[in-house]
């Protein structure tokens, strides 16, 4: 995906206030070996990238005066209650150099799981996004999860994933809970009230 900038001179609480009533949104890009540079975008432009999936795990290429580099999205803020973009980071990304990214999650085949097929279970998605560590040409724009062996009382763990190659999960020391089948309360007591009038 491309991302056109240009370089912002001025800084400070006033000039982004003007950026932002001329239709940009002030942003940064660091990391690499060279300096911080201060970048202004397009606000509508930014606004509608935002709302794509991809564009929060996939390396953009970012176009600064004609001069086009890789980099990531790091961080953004939203204004409180407006549909506004007030600033965005990017960070550089080296080819050769690992990168720590949380990639979302989707859930596919719950419908044919046995817990859902059999048991009328609901199966939880506790986690819908996962970090992982790869180099950035193996960056997944997202990472499927197969419910289909899902049965009542089973939980799937992030160690269960089928994961794309060059690419690991960062677990911090615990096997991150992903989903979870449960049968809901009240279906379980009109069922054993069921089986009590047989």
């Amino acid at each position: 995906m491309k991302v056109v900038a240009f370089k912002r001179e001025l800084q400070g609480t006033g000039a982004s206030r003007r950026l932002r009533i001329s239709g940009q949104t002030p942003g940064i890009i660091y990391g690499g070996t060279e300096a911080p540079v201060t970048i202004a975008l397009d606000h509508n432009a930014l606004y509608h990238a935002l709302k794509k999936e991809a564009f929060h795990s996939s390396i953009l290429d970012m176009e600064i005066d004609g001069q086009v580099q890789k980099v990531l999205l790091r961080d953004f803020q939203m204004h409180a209650y407006k549909q506004l973009v007030l600033h965005a980071d990017f960070q550089r990304v080296d080819a050769n150099q690992p990168i720590h990214v949380k990639v979302a999650l989707h859930f596919e085949n719950a419908e044919v799981s046995p817990a859902v097929k059999l048991h009328g279970a609901t199966i939880s998605h506790v986690a819908n996004e996962i970090e992982v560590s790869c180099l950035p040409g193996k960056l997944p724009e997202f990472i499927s999860v197969d419910l289909t062996n899902m049965d009542v009382g089973t939980t799937l763990h992030a160690s269960d994933l089928k994961l794309p190659e060059g690419v690991s999960i960062l677990t911090h020391g615990t096997d991150l809970t992903i989903a979870t089948a449960s049968v809901p309360a009240g279906q379980v007591s009109a069922e054993a009230a069921a089986e009590e009038k047989k």
